[in-house]
């Protein structure tokens, strides 16, 4: 049985751990100032003459292959470095209990993050009139797509020794499903192979979104791929457990 408080209580704690170290503002400053400065001056937004988001939220799965590295790779890996998962393994907490205290926390921040950015579209609504139900509908498929990419992080972090490790090894995991799908543009390849690479590409089911669609296929995408993640994260706490 999962027991709320105890998820609460290591998520809180994680929480105030974050906010207590420089990683979390670094990656915060980067993931704002680097999509303010591609928006406006890469994409060239004043020059477009079109109201929409689009090309800001189409940067997303990029900036989450080194934003989330940066939340993630302390999670597990810094816990085995100084030798606090032996005492955390010992505590009373279920692996589900510690995975989704790991979990809840890093996505927060992430959400925080993300929470951020509401202001540009506020601002810029003054300047053209863009459709809500689209900039809504972003905002959704960001938050599911980050906490499956949040889910893959933490993975990684759990088979990591150190942060290093986990680090890259999350960054490459993240830009293989995050940017797969470009071999479907640049390559000829068979129809199955085609739609199995759209399939386990993260940046593909995040389109949808982006277009201002809801679709049922990519939100049940998200939700089953993090909850895959996480129960594989829950199988190599047990093993260390019991190891």
């Amino acid at each position: 049985m999962i027991n709320k408080s105890r998820i609460i209580a290591l998520a809180r704690k994680e929480i105030y751990s974050y906010l207590n170290a420089p990683a979390f503002y670094g990656a915060a400053v980067f993931f704002l100032a680097f999509s303010s400065v591609w928006f406006f001056y890469i994409q060239r937004y004043f020059t477009m003459n079109v109201a929409t988001m689009r090309p800001y939220f189409g940067l997303l799965p990029i900036i989450f292959i080194f934003v989330i590295p940066v939340l993630t790779m302390k999670s597990w890996a810094e816990e085995r470095k100084t030798g606090s998962i032996e005492l955390l393994l010992t505590m009373p907490f279920s692996e589900w209990e510690l995975t989704l205290g790991k979990f809840f926390s890093t996505f927060a921040l992430l959400v925080m993050m993300l929470i951020l950015t509401i202001p540009l579209p506020i601002c810029l609504s003054a300047l053209g009139k863009y459709d809500t139900g689209v900039i809504v509908c972003e905002y959704i498929g960001a938050f599911l797509m980050g906490a499956s990419a949040v889910s893959l992080g933490l993975l990684l972090s759990s088979l990591s020794k150190n942060q290093a490790g986990s680090f890259l090894g999350s960054a490459v995991a993240l830009m293989a499903v995050m940017l797969i799908n470009n071999l479907t543009f640049s390559m000829n390849l068979p129809f199955w192979l085609n739609e199995f690479i759209n399939f386990i590409s993260l940046s593909f089911h995040f389109e949808s979104f982006s277009k201002g669609l809801l679709d049922s296929r990519d939100i049940i995408y998200f939700l089953g791929s993090t909850f895959l993640f996480l129960f594989i994260t829950t199988r190599v706490i047990l093993f260390r457990r019991w190891n």
